[in-house]
């Protein structure tokens, strides 16, 4: 069963993010809205979906978009069901991970019997793009490693900044490498060229597991010790 919490952001911060961890893989979704803005958008929809458009619901909000970290089946399952509440919600995903929305075997569902899809990508995102929806802007990063074509997406306007990492950085930990598109190289490069180099306060918020900062992890992460290590 879904769980739901307010992510405790350091003040002042001028964003609200709920965060909704779905079985049976424990990830989590995101929901992030400017404070006093009735829109929001949505970051990796996982297997319970229902959960997300309750708290939405409840909240008084409508999302604008889905944004996609990557294509893998735990991270894009409730895209459907979003998409049957909210007709014409575009996806949002980095062009690299583009095809596994359409690719059981891509997203890794296939390997675990579900043949799960995805509605197909409205947008696709690039290295460098800077998006602004929903009354906020945020940088979009590729890190490939976990997936060839992973992105992350770092929020403009608060101090400190917010990085939505997906599978790329947890705490103390990275994602997992030995997929069919892995690579532990690029993984780690990723991480210290677009992640370590944030300011140490920056909030990662991860695909599993609690947040942590890039100051955190450049201290304590055992896989990808700290630039200066």
């Amino acid at each position: 069963m879904a769980t739901i919490d307010l992510v405790s952001l350091p003040a002042p911060c001028p964003f609200t993010v709920a965060r909704i961890e779905s079985a049976p893989f424990a990830e989590n979704s995101y929901v992030i809205c400017r404070s006093g803005s009735r829109e929001c958008l949505v970051i990796d929809p996982g297997f319970e979906p229902l959960a997300i458009v309750e708290w939405i619901e409840e909240a008084g909000l409508t999302p604008v978009a889905i944004l996609l970290t990557h294509g893998h089946s735990d991270h894009i399952a409730g895209n459907g069901t979003l998409l049957k509440r909210w007709p014409g919600l575009p996806i949002l995903i980095g062009s690299g991970d583009a095809s596994k929305l359409l690719d059981p075997l891509g997203n890794l569902s296939g390997r675990f019997g579900l043949a799960l899809t995805s509605p197909p990508a409205t947008r696709l995102l690039v290295a460098g793009e800077r998006v602004e929806l929903a009354g906020l802007a945020f940088t979009v990063a590729e890190i490939p490693g976990h997936s060839s074509g992973h992105v992350v997406f770092c929020v403009e306007g608060s101090s400190p900044p917010l990085l939505f990492g997906g599978d790329v950085l947890f705490q103390e930990s990275i994602g997992r490498t030995d997929f069919p598109d892995g690579d532990f190289t690029a993984l780690a490069a990723g991480i210290r060229r677009h992640i370590y180099s944030l300011p140490d306060p920056t909030v990662v918020l991860p695909g599993h597991g609690p947040e942590t900062t890039v100051g955190h992890e450049k201290l304590h992460n055992p896989f990808v010790p700290g630039i200066d290590d």
